[in-house]
């Protein structure tokens, strides 16, 4: 690819654009100042009256045409960022779409492969099993890939917001490991007691489990212990519930650490991680967060060295009132 001349490069014409204004502005006021020495030396000498040349608000005039300039110089920088966001919005767009094809592509090809070997050989029932199994396989990731699109257009356009439930988020999160224990069974996961006995909070709960299919299958993804283990903490920090997801995968560099929540975002990975997935799932993540009022963000020693993504939720007074006096009257209809 060309390599474009310096010259035309965005920020060099913002930089010379300012410049050449603030020196346009420097030059006006310079040849006003001049001018009007000039005049005023000769209506002195000639003693002719002032009021004809000169106005009142001559500095006034000068004062509103620089605070013109500087609202022209804030439009053309706010324009300048908005086109740089843009630009790199368009560069993570086109990365999502590459890696996006490849995680579409790939499973595609390897279902057609074994479809045709079925086609031309006719293959013992035992092998056939096994194909079968790996087909599936190609199934499932190829419908995961599809549903985070899907979920990502119904949470942007607040389409899958449902109504809040009151539940024991610690118990909450026992049921979900267990449900899909198929999917984590190489995976050691421990999710802490909660230090007051239990944790009730209002979720919307088809939305949390989405956020912690997204954050376990990422702890998974991007590690190379044996085994990968995640441990989930619960805290209660002044006016706020904290839930940690501490793992002991990859870790993440210092320049991941903000940048991981955003959109088709992929940060440095592991040389023995294969390369793939959307950039969306820790993007989802934080959405899903902002839809409980909360948010998300990320902590690591460094590579190799695990990572921790906190869930940040704003304490309810009423419920956490109810769960410090009564914790196992806080949500009756839980009651075993």
């Amino acid at each position: 690819m060309k390599k474009a001349k310096w010259f035309l490069h965005p920020l060099f014409v913002f930089i010379l654009s300012n410049i050449a204004l603030g020196i346009s502005l420097f030059l006006y006021i310079y040849w006003y100042v001049g001018v009007s020495k000039d005049l005023q030396a000769v209506i002195e000498r000639y003693n002719l009256d002032g009021n004809q040349f000169f106005e009142a608000q001559t500095w006034l005039v000068i004062l509103v045409l620089s605070l013109l300039v500087g609202v022209i110089l804030s439009g053309i920088l706010i324009i300048f960022i908005y086109n740089l966001k843009t630009l790199q919005l368009y560069r993570l767009q086109h990365n999502f779409i590459n890696n996006f094809t490849h995680e579409l592509k790939t499973p595609v090809t390897s279902i057609k492969l074994y479809l045709e070997t079925f086609l031309k050989h006719a293959l013992p029932r035992e092998e056939q099993l096994k194909y079968i199994g790996f087909m599936l396989n190609d199934v499932e990731r190829l419908s995961a890939n599809i549903n985070s699109i899907l979920n990502l257009t119904r949470i942007e356009s607040r389409l899958q917001e449902g109504s809040p439930s009151r539940i024991d988020l610690a118990e909450m999160i026992r049921g979900f490991v267990v449900k899909n224990r198929h999917l984590f069974s190489t995976c050691k996961i421990d999710v802490e007691a909660p230090p007051e006995g239990s944790c009730f909070y209002p979720v919307i709960v088809p939305l949390f489990e989405m956020l912690l299919m997204n954050i376990l299958t990422n702890a998974v993804k991007y590690n190379t212990s044996e085994p990968p283990a995640v441990s989930i903490s619960f805290e209660w920090k002044g006016k706020q519930l904290l839930i940690r997801f501490l793992d002991n995968g990859i870790g993440m560099a210092a320049a991941d650490l903000k940048r991981v929540f955003k959109k088709f975002y992929q940060g440095q990975s592991d040389a023995r991680i294969p390369l793939g997935g959307s950039g969306i799932g820790l993007y989802l993540v934080q959405q899903i967060a902002r839809l409980h009022r909360g948010r998300m963000i990320a902590a690591s020693d460094g590579p190799g060295k695990g990572s921790v993504l906190t869930l940040i939720l704003p304490a309810v007074t009423e419920q956490r009132g109810n769960h410090e006096t009564d914790g196992e009257t806080a949500n009756p209809d839980r009651r075993g």
